[in-house]
């Protein structure tokens, strides 16, 4: 591994204690304005001060994110896409940004969806084994993001398969679920993992799996609907940063969660 490739990883996965907090606003991609994302340069602003690096599109990029604000957060830039929710079957992807423009950007890694079993699948993995050779060339570590259609079980058996596939072909990190025995999807992937928190869900429930993912091996998390769709996302970003970062338990950084959140109500 080159320098540039070492230099860019060690900005998103922290070299001090090996963990990564990650927020993920590259939703729209797919879902058009999602909740919470409306207004995205409102919604990422206040956050930035609190991740390890920001997930989403060239074009939020461009028109969301102050190059000033954001000068210390490396982005990882999301360049798969052509599809849309409309259609049932979201795999139908391509690589939808050019390396010159990435370059241009200063991004610190590139993010690509794959979808092992889908009716797409050898499509997606084409596209990771092209941007990984693309990627090498130019020192750019490429993230590759195990998405799941409506008829792939989030389980041991398929994450470790997607995961171990990644690695293969030569992926410098991934992004999957939590699932039960999420310590043997570890164990089978010889590259650093990134837990996806999915669905919105209960703030103390994505606490609970930030910190079980953590405990089982994955060296942290990329985040988005449950910090920017949570009551207070500043405040929620603030405590699944004590649980990447420090070791905090669920019950401390839920009650982080609620001081924070009172404090900004008054």
């Amino acid at each position: 591994m080159d320098w540039g490739m070492k230099n860019r990883l060690s900005k998103i996965i922290k070299p001090d204690n090996g963990k990564a907090l990650m927020l993920a606003v590259d939703h729209g991609y797919f879902l058009g304005p999602t909740s919470g994302l409306e207004d995205a340069e409102k919604t990422i602003a206040p956050l930035l001060p609190y991740t390890d690096s920001l997930m989403l599109t060239r074009g939020i990029l461009r028109t969301s994110v102050c190059p000033e604000d954001a000068a210390n957060v490396p982005i990882v830039l999301r360049v798969s896409g052509g599809n849309s929710v409309l259609d049932e079957d979201l795999s139908n992807e391509d690589i939808t940004v050019g390396i010159k423009d990435a370059i241009k950007l200063n991004i610190a890694a590139m993010a690509l969806s794959i979808y092992v079993g889908s009716g797409y699948q050898h499509k997606t993995l084409v596209n990771l084994a092209k941007l990984i050779d693309l990627g090498e060339e130019y020192g750019i570590p490429v993230l590759a993001v195990t998405a799941v259609g409506k008829n792939m079980a989030r389980d041991e058996r398929y994450l470790s398969l997607s995961c171990r596939i990644a690695a293969e072909l030569g992926a410098h990190i991934v992004k999957t679920y939590y699932c039960d025995h999420f310590d043997q999807v570890v164990k089978k992937c010889p590259i650093p993992i990134v837990i996806a928190g999915g669905k919105k869900i209960e703030e103390l429930a994505a606490l609970e799996l930030t910190y079980k993912a953590i405990h089982d091996g994955a060296v942290g998390v990329d985040m988005g609907r449950n910090i920017f769709q949570a009551d207070s996302p500043v405040a929620m970003i603030q405590a699944v940063r004590t649980i990447v970062h420090e070791g905090n338990s669920v019950k401390k950084a839920y009650a982080l969660y609620h001081s924070l959140k009172k404090e900004k109500k008054t």
